[in-house]
């Protein structure tokens, strides 16, 4: 078979099959595989950190953890679930190196006074600006859990997988998580009003596609 040949020529029957061509060095199967997954792997990192500058780097930082690990997939979940873990992960490894520190950039927006579309979307900007910043004081894995399952909608029992806890545990961090933003909020209309309006619909502010 020609390596060379364009990503799309190239029929691939199962997940397994399509890593076992990208752990034996198929360049075109690599592609494929990045193009594939790359808007999901940006679509969790955006959903867990926000709109922040380190995204584009993170991205490649995941790929790079994917394809130094790939030769381990077994395909007992499907590989852009077993991708997704490998997201949460340096997600979970920026927040934890990051802990404290305020790394949430959002682009500033000009608004026209007789635009008041333009106003909403700036208030929504700078209430999901004040969630993010509210999430940054809370533990890592609080934060995590809360972020997979209250932002990016996920169930409780996938969050716990993809964070290698006990359902039980991750249960009592989202609670936690959710009475700190809770009493936060109690103070500041602007994100008391994001948590009855954008985050009752998850992913809702998640960009439509990848860099």
């Amino acid at each position: 078979m020609d390596r060379s040949a364009p990503v799309h020529l190239l029929p691939v029957q199962d997940d397994r099959e399509l890593a076992a061509r990208c752990v034996g060095g198929d360049r075109a199967a690599q592609r494929r595989l990045f193009e594939r997954e790359k808007r999901q792997v940006y679509a969790t990192l955006y959903r867990i950190l926000g709109s922040n500058q380190s995204l584009d780097d993170l991205l490649q930082d995941v790929f790079l953890a994917v394809f130094r690990g790939l030769h381990t997939f077994r395909g007992e979940s499907s590989l852009s679930t077993w991708i997704d873990r490998c997201a949460v992960r340096t997600a979970f490894g920026y927040i934890r190196n990051k802990r404290g520190r305020n790394h949430l950039e959002l682009v500033p927006e000009t608004i026209a006074a007789d635009d008041p579309s333009a106003e909403r979307r700036a208030l929504a900007r700078e209430a999901t600006r004040r969630l993010y910043e509210t999430l940054e004081r809370l533990d890592p894995k609080h934060r995590m859990a809360f972020i997979l399952h209250a932002i990016d909608g996920r169930p409780v029992a996938e969050v716990a997988e993809l964070m290698e806890a006990t359902v039980v545990a991750t249960k009592a961090r989202i609670w936690r998580s959710r009475r700190y933003v809770e009493k936060r909020a109690k103070v500041d209309p602007v994100l008391a009003d994001y948590l009855t309006g954008p985050l009752a619909s998850p992913g809702a502010d998640l960009p439509k596609e990848a860099p």
